[in-house]
């Protein structure tokens, strides 16, 4: 028997297989069946490998879901995330690795332009998820709060100071401050940043620029555009900074993406990079270190995110076993330089 001809069954549409339809095939109660997939006592060794055998040849999955929901437990994370950002997708292999460590599974809910992340997050609450870990959220923090009033909350790549919740970000205001230092390093003035403070780190990114330069004397030298978070914006952005006159030498996009922009647009305006302009990024996503773009680049480390996020989200969950009361913990990892050949000295 197959799992499309029990008579249950309507014609062209395949059902989940369950246990009566297994005990069915092995010639067994349904009870029996159940003692072998709980593995207790009550079952021969060669009746647990005879059911087990004709488990397989159906194709049966036990529903683990549903028998953790009986318990009171769903042993689920939920992750909402932006499938645009290729960072977020190096933070969600490392969330898979550091769940499955700690008995857990993730549960994914996108956050596209058509789709907000309020309606990501009801998604993850319907499916009974345990705590929370959002990547780059951009909702308010006193929504934050109301939520992790009844689950565990935890904002990753966007800094809070909430008692309620936790959060894990690299520390953007020394990276920016990193690739503004590394430019003066290489004799370049006329730094330009990209901005895009919507953003998560956004904010602090910026003032890293803004204080790091002005600390070098180079106040009159900032010029702050307006690109996001996209290879579009940063095209857009150093279309118009190409313009001015004079241009700036060094450009620090916000993120990778947006730098893959400039680099792009730079070289069909007709300008070389490194040779007539130097670009940072941030992030060190993977595209970074492709041949072609090689681009210096602040490094964050997705595993570390990752890793840190889901501990801080089971500290809060044995806190709420345990009754006891926790605060807010926040932590700020390193950023670290990669110099790569999207940056030179400047040209005399």
């Amino acid at each position: 028997m197959t799992p499309a001809s029990t008579d249950r069954d309507t014609p062209g549409r395949p059902r989940r297989v369950t246990m009566r339809d297994v005990a069915r095939a092995a010639g067994v109660s349904q009870p029996l069946v159940s003692i072998v997939f709980r593995d207790v006592p009550g079952a021969s060794e060669e009746t647990r490998a005879h059911v087990l055998a004709v488990a397989g040849q159906l194709g049966y999955r036990r529903d683990e879901r549903a028998r953790l929901l009986r318990q009171g437990h769903s042993r689920l994370l939920g992750v909402a995330f932006e499938p645009v950002q290729p960072f977020h997708g190096e933070i969600l292999d490392g969330l898979h690795a550091a769940a499955h460590q700690h008995g857990y599974d993730v549960v994914l809910a996108a956050v596209t332009p058509h789709r907000g992340e309020d309606a990501a997050l009801e998604a993850l609450l319907r499916d009974r998820c345990e705590a929370l870990i959002l990547l780059g959220s951009a909702l308010p923090q006193t929504r934050l709060e109301q939520i992790s009033a009844t689950l565990p909350v935890v904002s990753v790549t966007r800094a809070f100071d909430s008692t309620a919740f936790d959060s894990v970000t690299t520390d953007d205001h020394r990276g920016a401050a990193l690739a503004v230092e590394h430019l003066i390093s290489l004799e370049h003035r006329r730094i330009a940043y990209i901005d895009a403070d919507r953003e998560a780190g956004g904010a602090r990114r910026r003032a890293g620029y803004q204080d790091t330069m002005a600390a070098a004397g180079l106040g009159e030298q900032m010029l702050i555009v307006r690109g996001g978070a996209s290879e579009a914006g940063g095209a857009a952005a150093i279309t118009q900074l190409l313009a001015r006159d004079p241009a700036p030498t060094a450009v620090i996009a916000f993120n990778d993406r947006c730098a893959v922009g400039v680099v792009s647009q730079a070289r069909v305006l007709g300008r070389c990079v490194p040779g007539d302009l130097s670009v940072v990024g941030f992030d060190d996503s993977e595209q970074a270190s492709l041949p072609y773009l090689d681009l210096t680049t602040l490094a964050q480390d997705p595993h570390l995110l990752a890793h840190t996020a889901v501990d801080l989200a089971l500290r809060r969950l044995d806190a709420t076993a345990e009754d006891t009361a926790v605060t807010g913990e926040h932590t700020v990892l390193p950023a670290q330089l990669v110099a790569r050949t999207s940056t030179a000295p400047a040209s005399r």
